[in-house]
């Protein structure tokens, strides 16, 4: 069950990748790209289109920290979404057309961010940092028993010495 749920985080985890993460990276893209200087120089706290592209830059940075850390957590949450971004890295390496095709919703801010993220790197670096738990042997263990080999062999004695054994 616990990777099952794991599934649906990835998919929200690749949701929130394009939609928030390459939203808020293309609005402090424009920001800086039309005057130079973020908020014209001023101060960055001060301008709301700062704010909230930093906000959903921050909080995808969060929901993926999150996903690769928490033991509890399947490792299949971050490391198909990983998988996801690696995938189309390796895509836009040896066809950079037909990755930039496959981005939908390309006309909007999401697309186009997404696209900078894919032409920038940073999706793939991201892909690598998130495919990490996948490679961790106790991230794929349930929690709970203290030693779970011991728990086991007393669920097979268990099952042995039942009820009809007894009598």
């Amino acid at each position: 069950m616990r990777h099952l749920f794991g599934i649906i985080l990835a998919i929200v985890m690749a949701g929130v990748v394009f939609f928030a993460g390459a939203w808020g990276y293309v609005r402090l893209m424009r920001i800086t790209a039309a005057t130079g200087l973020p908020a014209s120089g001023g101060a960055l706290l001060h301008d709301q289109g700062v704010l909230l592209g930093l906000a959903a830059v921050a909080g995808t940075g969060l929901l993926a920290g999150i996903l690769i850390a928490a033991p509890r957590i399947s490792p299949l949450a971050a490391g198909l979404a990983g998988l996801g971004l690696l995938g189309w890295t390796a895509v836009y390496l040896t066809n950079v057309k037909f990755a930039v095709d496959l981005i939908p919703l390309s006309t909007h801010d999401y697309g186009a961010g997404f696209r900078d993220l894919l032409e920038s790197g940073v999706l793939g670096m991201a892909g690598l940092a998130m495919v990490v738990p996948l490679f961790v042997p106790s991230r794929w263990r349930r929690r709970g028993s203290a030693d779970p080999e011991s728990a086991d062999a007393d669920d097979y004695m268990a099952t042995l010495t039942g009820p009809l054994a007894q009598g």
